[in-house]
């Protein structure tokens, strides 16, 4: 291993570092606490990350006396309810990539399997999972409605922790999964409407088009966006303007402005 190469740990370098055994990393993954990644060769690899996970759930396990749903919902408010940023935005945790991951071993998923099921390499789908980074925002989608989810559930937009006020440049935000594209929470918790305010940066683009269930409604702040409606309806939005369309079309955006495009983006009811 360089330098440069993460610290990956064997399962019993990391039951030494938390204090377990072997055999309760084992339990704990079953029981969906923790998902390491794997070797080429099938062999559980933890990293420094999830050390200090592991050593969390054991806190929760032997001093607060949880089980472990308790100490899944304890995990989860934690990560929710992180430190803010420096720019003031409390950002939601880069956790897209463990859920993927987690959602593809429930379904007894190998990564060639899912990859060529959604129509991507392998090796692209390898790096989201480890990096919560590098896909498109179709690819993204395409990737929740296989698993039969939501891309707001797999960025951890749902929180029971839900104020109603929400100050301007307090937005949560998810984790920057795409580049060139800053999604932002405008109405927090289960909601019967998935509320954003989007900034695209010069160039973001959907990368292809996607549907689902509901209706939608663009409204541009600054900047132009492009929006393509089953491939042959072109909308060229100004500043002011608004769009409203059925969710099941498929539509695909660009940002068209040199500068960046900041746009309120509606869905209802939440199926994006």
């Amino acid at each position: 291993m360089n330098g440069n190469e993460p610290v990956r740990y064997k399962v019993a370098e990391a039951a030494r570092l938390a204090g377990v055994s072997a055999s309760t990393l084992r339990l704990w993954e079953s029981q969906g606490l923790v998902v390491p990644l794997r070797s080429e060769t099938g062999h559980r690899q933890y990293s420094t990350d999830d050390v200090a996970r592991l050593k969390r759930i054991s806190w929760f396990r032997a001093e607060r006396g949880l089980n472990p749903a308790a100490i899944r919902e304890a995990l989860e408010l934690e990560d929710a309810t992180g430190p803010a940023t420096d720019g003031g935005d409390a950002s939601l945790p880069s956790e897209i990539g463990r859920r993927l991951r987690s959602l593809r071993h429930a379904a007894g998923k190998t990564l060639d399997q899912v990859a060529s099921d959604v129509g991507i390499t392998a090796s692209t789908l390898s790096t989201l999972e480890r990096t919560s980074q590098g896909v498109s925002f179709k690819t993204l989608h395409d990737l929740a409605d296989y698993y039969g989810t939501t891309v707001s559930r797999l960025s951890g937009e749902e929180s029971d922790i839900a104020p109603a006020l929400v100050r301007a440049g307090e937005w949560r935000t998810w984790p920057a999964t795409t580049p060139g594209v800053t999604v932002q929470i405008l109405a927090q918790g289960q909601t019967v409407m998935d509320c954003h305010r989007f900034v695209l940066a010069p160039g973001a683009t959907s990368e292809g088009a996607y549907r689902h269930d509901g209706e939608e409604f663009i409204h541009v702040l600054s900047g132009r966006l492009e929006l393509v409606l089953d491939a042959d309806q072109f909308f060229d939005l100004a500043p002011g303007d608004s769009l409203y369309f059925e969710s099941r079309r498929y539509h695909s955006w660009r940002n068209r402005h040199d500068g960046e495009t900041i746009l309120i983006w509606v869905n209802t009811p939440p199926t994006f």
